[in-house]
């Protein structure tokens, strides 16, 4: 397994060009040269611990992806052990190439960063937590990001590279896809200020702007038409700006007996909508 620990983060060119170098010649790789890939692994794996390297970032209105950081993480299974973990009264063991981001955190840790973790929440190492993040039960895989004031709550997941921007509200049983597998897709993002409902799910790469509303068991791929009710305008891999999304249904144009599922745009947010979906300040106050 490899360590859990602040390894300096070296130049974001030096690592890229080391992991893209190892990761085409990944199946000719020898156990010596996994091992001299161990600490630039360790290096990236820190990085994205501590929030410094990002498998997406937002740059002048748009997301920039490095696809490196996929790359990196699955090299980690190649050049580490399955390892059994340490388990305290009352923790469940694990056996695993990863380590969990919490395993080796005392009080200290918990109270600079100023998050909240209840019991049951597990997070993988090489994901990162923002101050004033809750954490109800629930699981962030290596490489998330969760930016600041975001609650994921009971039984949501989030899934490996998936960025989660600040002030959001991920409801009990949503699931944000991971992309570790296929390897070709790009990170889901959701943008600050956004609210998915219960047991939604978002996959496939797809961004959800800033301030969007996901109601409650709406499914949202690359292919899932998201259709605007008011202009009739039709996007795909996106939500817009502001927009309250429910699930629906459209005839098909070649079979219209037969109706397809959509996701449906019926309004953009507006003072009362934000009113129903308003953060809970008491549950983030980081100050006790």
């Amino acid at each position: 397994m490899l360590r859990s620990c602040n390894t300096p983060f070296e130049s974001n060119g030096n690592l890229e060009t080391i992991i893209d170098d190892a990761f085409s010649r990944r199946a000719e790789l020898a156990e010596g040269d996994l091992l001299a890939l161990v600490p630039h692994i360790e290096s990236g794996l820190s990085a994205l611990d501590r929030g410094e390297l990002r498998a997406a970032r937002p740059e002048n209105g748009h997301w920039v992806v490095d696809d490196f950081v996929k790359k990196l993480l699955l090299l980690s299974f190649l050049a580490s052990r399955t390892l059994l973990a340490e388990a305290g009264s009352g923790r469940p063991k694990s056996f695993d190439k990863l380590p969990l981001k919490f395993e080796t955190w005392g009080e200290s840790h918990f109270r600079e960063s100023r998050i909240r973790v209840v019991p049951g929440a597990i997070v993988r190492y090489g994901a990162y937590v923002a101050p004033g993040v809750v954490l109800m039960p629930c699981f962030v895989n290596m490489g998330a990001y969760v930016g600041e004031g975001t609650m994921i709550d009971t039984w949501a997941t989030v899934g490996s590279c998936a960025q989660v921007g600040a002030r959001c509200h991920i409801s009990g049983g949503a699931g944000l896809g991971g992309v570790l597998e296929p390897l070709g897709e790009a990170p889901v993002v959701i943008e600050d200020g956004v609210f998915i409902g219960a047991r939604s799910e978002i996959a496939e790469g797809v961004r959800v702007r800033r301030g969007a509303v996901i109601g409650m068991g709406v499914y949202l791929g690359r292919s899932t038409p998201i259709v605007d009710r008011g202009s009739g305008e039709v996007f795909f891999g996106e939500v817009p700006e502001g927009a309250v999304v429910v699930s629906g249904a459209r005839a098909d144009r070649h079979r219209p007996e037969i109706s397809t599922y959509c996701a449906v745009i019926v309004k953009y947010a507006d003072e009362r909508t934000r009113i129903r979906t308003a953060l809970n300040e008491l549950v983030r106050d980081p100050r006790r």
